[in-house]
């Protein structure tokens, strides 16, 4: 009898966790984009507080230093779109750090996502970033940090400054606290340690705020993980900064 009851118990719990999952997955789709030398790993708590919320959500480790903005764009990021949204009645919206928004961006440019839902951008060099106008000037930057990041300089030339204003609704977030005063010598105006307050926003977003909160550690803040949440279900933030 006793391991009777232990069955039937493991049953209605195994019962359970299954209605909650199929619960989950009729939410909205959310798809995480980690930055540069990141993994999905990094934003594993994003993930996890999105998922609680309903969502199903999309976290896969892309090669950020190993291929071009492009080729991440529209091979790893379309074919992760093509395989894991499988309901064109559910929205698709986009979580990104970093390098990870013009991934996005590129992506928007080249291709066209009927279901398309909101952005959110954390720390996104939109415009670009000092820091590559200086370090790829040495021989071996390319090599260690490779070809997406020699893309991401400031002048008109570089990708950033190439995909034009964004075509849709998309909420920026921008780090103000530096970790790297060395780093933030270099950077103009108030900064995260890699990438300036200005140099985040882009044409044709709809919302900003900014977080006394470091590049690296963007996406762990509660705070900011509420104003994620926020974004995606109205449009816009919460009033204040995050």
């Amino acid at each position: 009898m006793f391991k009777k009851n232990i069955a039937i118990t493991s049953m209605i719990f195994a019962m359970h966790f299954a209605l909650e999952g199929a619960v989950q997955a009729q939410g909205d789709y959310v798809v995480l984009m980690h930055g540069m030398h990141r993994t999905r790993i990094s934003m594993k708590r994003l993930e996890w507080q999105l998922k609680a919320a309903g969502y199903e959500v999309i976290n896969q480790t892309y090669p950020s230093r190993r291929k071009s903005v492009e080729y991440i764009a529209n091979n790893h990021l379309k074919r992760l779109i093509e395989k894991h949204v499988t309901d064109p009645e559910r929205r698709v919206h986009f979580v990104t750090h970093s390098l990870g928004g013009i991934v996005v961006r590129q992506f928007f440019a080249d291709n066209a996502l009927p279901n398309a839902g909101r952005v959110v951008m954390l720390a996104p060099p939109n415009q670009g970033s000092e820091l590559v106008d200086l370090f790829r000037k040495i021989p071996f930057y390319k090599y260690v940090m490779g070809p997406s990041a020699m893309q991401l300089g400031t002048s008109s030339e570089d990708l950033p400054n190439q995909l034009g204003p964004v075509n849709v609704e998309v909420g920026v977030i921008a780090g103000n606290r530096s970790l790297n005063p060395l780093y933030s010598g270099i950077i103009d105006g108030p900064d995260d340690g890699k990438v300036s307050v200005e140099r985040t926003q882009v044409e044709g977003m709809k919302a900003f705020i900014t977080t006394p909160t470091s590049h690296t550690w963007l996406m762990n803040r509660r705070s900011v993980i509420a104003q994620i949440k926020h974004f995606i279900e109205t449009g816009e933030f919460t009033p204040g900064n995050s």
